[in-house]
């Protein structure tokens, strides 16, 4: 199998060097150059013809933002992981070049951490992340089994919606940011959401994305009573479930173990608004790398609730939505920019008053004439 080729553009030498030799030291990846800044970086796209780039945000010349702008100019399709600090200033930088292109970001390991540590930090979050946004159309899902069909339940006639899940990973803050501000200001259910993300990460996104949307968006906090028209995304490394309280339902934020190697977890909110809402759940599985959210799918649907995915086409990986469709737990798939009006629609179909007929008024028939 061919390697994935790899082009790293940072201005620091450690940095270049650490993940030079950690990501070359992957049989499948193959790091064929270096460059200390964005113009450099550039130029060298050309000549090396790489798969992927990983991009520094702070550089001298062309830093990683104004790298970016060009960079999408002339290799719109090419993946590029913007490799940041996890410090507000990077979080900030890293959500403004996503929105500006960027497929995806990894962390910097901590200048406090050992080498050993550092190595290990790039192999478990960037070398998985940099495989997913290259695998190809016909390979990204070469594990799945064949889709199946749906899987029956049976769901209550009177069912009515009560609570909208959302779980998401690469590539989720794009397609939140075209989904959350597209729900309209009276929507009648609480939405509460996992964007795996680190802490900081997650407060910065829900900021912007309550300031583009209709409704209320926060970060999740513990003992926030659930209320309509809002949103709630779970906080970086906090789990986030629901809770009854009463005539009302609650947040709850715990460190319990990683799931799926993730904190937050899809999977433990799921099951978490599948046991307080049963049936009156609407869950939805968006563009992500991984499995996470299958197993909370599951439990959404074994409950009488509804699973909506977003399609192959427009997720930047379908692992998550993918896996959710394969394992036969999605009810229907939408592009992405459907997928607000599919979620306002089936709320609304759902919370419509039912005319029932307890009695059938028959015409009388006319005697024919003698």
């Amino acid at each position: 199998m061919t390697p994935i080729r790899i082009l790293v553009v940072d201005d620091s030498v450690v940095i270049r060097k650490l993940l030079s030799e950690t990501l070359s030291a992957d049989p499948e990846l193959e790091v064929v150059g270096s460059a200390s800044d964005g113009r450099i970086g550039l130029a060298k796209i050309a000549q090396l013809h790489p798969d992927l780039i990983t991009l520094d945000i702070e550089m001298p010349v062309l830093n990683g933002l104004e790298t970016l702008v060009e960079l999408r100019k002339l290799y719109p399709k090419l993946p590029v992981v913007m490799f940041s600090t996890l410090t507000e200033r990077g979080a900030a930088a890293t959500l403004d070049a996503l929105s500006l292109g960027a497929s995806d970001y990894a962390t910097k390991p901590s200048n406090t951490g050992s080498p050993a540590a550092a190595i290990a930090a790039i192999r478990a979050e960037l070398t998985p992340k940099i495989k997913a946004l290259c695998a190809g159309a016909v390979t990204k899902l070469k594990s799945l089994p064949p889709p199946c069909p749906p899987m029956q339940v049976r769901r209550p006639v009177n069912r009515r919606i009560e609570i909208v899940a959302i779980g998401t990973s690469t590539g989720g803050p794009n397609a939140l940011a075209e989904v959350l501000p597209r729900i309209p200001k009276d929507f009648p259910l609480p939405i509460v959401v996992v964007q795996h993300m680190p802490p900081i990460f997650t407060h910065l996104l829900a900021e912007r994305l309550g300031a583009r949307s209709e409704i209320s968006v926060e970060e999740g906090s513990a003992d926030v009573v659930l209320t309509p028209g809002h949103a709630w995304i779970a906080p970086g490394n906090f789990h986030m479930t629901v809770k009854r309280a009463g005539v009302s339902s609650r947040l709850v934020l715990n460190q319990d173990r990683p799931e799926n190697s993730c904190r937050p977890s899809v999977d433990v909110l799921f099951r978490s608004v599948a046991d307080v809402y049963g049936a009156n759940v609407l869950g939805v599985v968006m563009t992500g790398m991984g499995s996470d959210g299958v197993i909370g799918a599951r439990a959404i649907r074994e409950r009488g609730g509804e699973i909506i995915i977003q399609d192959e086409a427009s997720s930047v990986v379908w692992g998550m939505p993918g896996l959710v469709h394969a394992s036969g737990q999605a009810d229907a798939v939408f592009p992405l920019n459907q997928l607000a009006e599919e979620i306002a629609r089936r709320v609304l179909q759902s919370r419509a008053p039912r005319v029932t007929c307890t009695q059938v008024d028959r015409v009388p028939q006319e005697h024919p004439a003698k």
